[in-house]
């Protein structure tokens, strides 16, 4: 029988983010606001640019936003049928495999404490969950997230 224990941690530091870490890591203890969180995607989704400022080259977004895992290890993960995985990001590869709404390229990934962001640059559309559940996937809201966001576009038939 599996034992679900919950918690919550009440004035207990994550971590000291105001120092240079000991040992650096793809994205340990990284932390941000969700403005700043939608200043990254905004210049994900304008290519490298964002505010009038260039930030990358439109081929490194390119580049990051790509899938570079051999169709052997796609999915690479029991969550992930229909995407493949960019640089620090999965990238949807196949819509009829996707456990979700989405469109083919549209790309993002998750956080420890279950902060979440997708950018569909079909649909021009940023997704971002900045939910506070620790570990990830206590609850898979961003699954709903997603669908919500997508089953809510309505396109202009009047023209």
């Amino acid at each position: 029988m599996l034992t679900v224990r919950r918690f919550l941690w009440k004035n207990e530091p994550l971590g000291d983010f105001l120092h240079d870490p000991r040992i650096h890591n793809g994205g340990g203890g990284m932390v941000s606001t969700i403005d700043d969180y939608l200043i990254f995607a905004r210049m994900l989704l304008n290519h490298g640019e964002v505010n009038g400022v260039r930030i990358l080259g439109r081929k490194t977004v390119e580049y990051m936003r790509s899938n570079h895992l051999p169709a052997n290890l796609v999915p690479f993960s029991r969550w992930a049928d229909g995407e493949g995985f960019g640089l620090a990001m999965s990238v949807v590869t196949d819509t009829e495999q996707l456990k979700f709404m989405g469109s083919k390229g549209n790309f993002g990934w998750g956080g420890m404490a279950s902060t979440y962001f997708r950018v569909d640059p079909v649909e021009k559309l940023i997704i971002i969950g900045m939910a506070q559940f620790i570990p990830s996937g206590t609850h898979r809201y961003a699954d709903d997230l997603r669908n919500l966001t997508y089953q809510a576009l309505v396109d202009d038939t009047a023209n």
